[in-house]
């Protein structure tokens, strides 16, 4: 395996590349982001009359059927998880084998080819080799596919979301350096490792510590699609020569989307059987959801920017379906975004207006803004809302920023919705507190 040894020369020039992105208006500092059970052998009297060197052969014979055996489990287990691909990318002296079968992720796909390598392919994005431990990428590869070297075990984790996902499959260990300061993590594991120094703050998405990055031999940063902001920063943590992972998940259409991202991360950490466990137990949680009868209540899930402006999610996006399944009716039927693939849409208070005064909840999305503690504070960001049904009804509510690191447990989301809509007892919410 390829290791990266960074001299002096190294940090000089990640001092230098700082200083640069200084000047262009870059911060660089760290602020802020079983084996094989033992077989009973019968013995009779024809056995105890065996020499030694036959009970030696008959042992290495057992021992090579047990082996054999334990392959065979393996790789059944493997293809029990593949699909076939015929639209597999073409990788220089490797065969593909198939690829993860997926129920719900529309984002990304993990085509396996021989000799443990695959490949992630994350649409609209880029392409990533997973090298298995030992092994060197393929001489002829295409340049524009990234280089991953197993094993990913000191990871900078600046994508918020997928921390839970590492909790299933209990690998945060792999996880050194993180993107959010102790304060920020609402999953307890991670705060906990932050607090231990198992995991250590390594400065915000748009100011990554890059010293730390070098002097903790990082081998991947994982991001979340907000480096695309900050393209000099990607550049310079490239210039590194670390891999940089952008998380696509939050453009997933379906609640279980999102989830299914678990078996990206289970290939990237060799746990693709734990991976596929968990996935299917959170399945089973929004199969059981499904039969909830539509109330026809209609919802609006927002927040007001800094400018203003309202922040809405567009209707093909995994909000608007919990909505749907919960047994309520997401208030924009039609709304796409035309500027870009994201799932955010930003209008006027008037547009707003237009279509959600008469919504029968409102629900303010406090992942991104701060919560709101009471309908005036609600007001006071824009004296329209005073106006809307939902105010009047009293029927605002807000949901914390917890949600949006809380990958693995959608169908509570859900579950709260259908509180919401249902008139259940608030006490047995997760994500929804109502707002006075």
């Amino acid at each position: 395996m390829r290791k990266k040894i960074y001299t002096a020369c190294s940090h000089m020039t990640a001092i230098f590349l700082a200083a640069a992105l200084m000047l262009t208006g870059c911060g660089t500092g760290a602020g802020e982001s079983s084996s094989a059970d033992s077989k009973e052998t019968q013995t009779t009297e024809a056995a105890d009359t065996k020499t030694e060197e036959q009970q030696e052969t008959d042992t290495t014979d057992a021992e090579e059927a047990d082996t054999a055996e334990d392959t065979e489990s393996t790789a059944d287990s493997e293809t029990s998880y593949l699909t076939d691909a015929p639209d597999a990318p073409e990788v220089s002296g490797l065969t593909c084998q198939g690829k993860l079968k997926l129920d719900y992720a529309e984002c990304y796909d993990v085509y396996y080819y021989d000799d443990d390598y695959q490949l992630i392919d994350v649409h609209d994005s880029a392409q990533y080799l997973l090298v298995p431990e030992g092994a060197e990428a393929p001489e002829g590869l295409d340049e524009s596919i990234i280089v991953l070297q197993k094993p990913l075990d000191r990871i900078y984790l600046a994508a918020s979301s997928t921390m839970a996902l590492f909790r299933a499959l209990d690998a945060i260990d792999n996880i050194k350096m993180s993107g959010i300061d102790a304060s920020g993590w609402y999953i307890e594991e991670a705060k906990q490792a932050m607090e231990d120094g198992k995991i250590q703050f390594a400065g915000k998405y748009s100011e990554p510590d890059y010293e730390m990055l070098i002097d903790q031999d990082c081998d991947i940063a994982i991001e979340s699609t907000m480096i695309l902001h900050t393209p000099k920063v990607q550049e310079m943590i490239e210039d590194l020569d670390i891999p940089v992972f952008i998380d696509r998940s939050s453009y997933e259409t379906h609640p279980l989307g999102r989830t299914e991202w678990i078996k990206l991360y289970g290939a990237m950490m060799d746990k693709e059987e734990e991976a596929y466990s968990f996935f299917d137990e959170q399945a089973k949680v929004i199969e059981d959801l499904k039969d909830f009868e539509n109330t026809e209540k209609t919802v609006a899930f927002f927040f007001v920017s800094t400018d203003g402006s309202i922040v809405v999610r567009r209707t093909k996006d995994y909000i608007p379906s919990m909505i749907e399944i919960a047994g309520g009716r997401y208030v924009f039927q039609d709304l796409t975004n035309e500027e870009s693939n994201s799932a955010s849409v930003s209008m006027s208070m008037e547009e707003f207006y237009a279509t959600a005064a008469d919504a029968d909840y409102l629900v303010y999305n406090a992942t991104i803004d701060s919560p709101i503690q009471s309908v005036d504070e609600l007001i006071a960001k824009n004296d329209l809302f005073s106006d809307f049904k939902a105010v009047q009804d009293g029927n605002v509510w807000c949901v914390g920023k917890y949600m949006y690191q809380a990958t693995d447990i959608v169908g509570q989301l859900i579950t709260d919705f259908h509180l919401m809509l249902t008139g259940g007892d608030e006490k047995d919410m997760t994500f929804l507190t109502k707002v006075n």
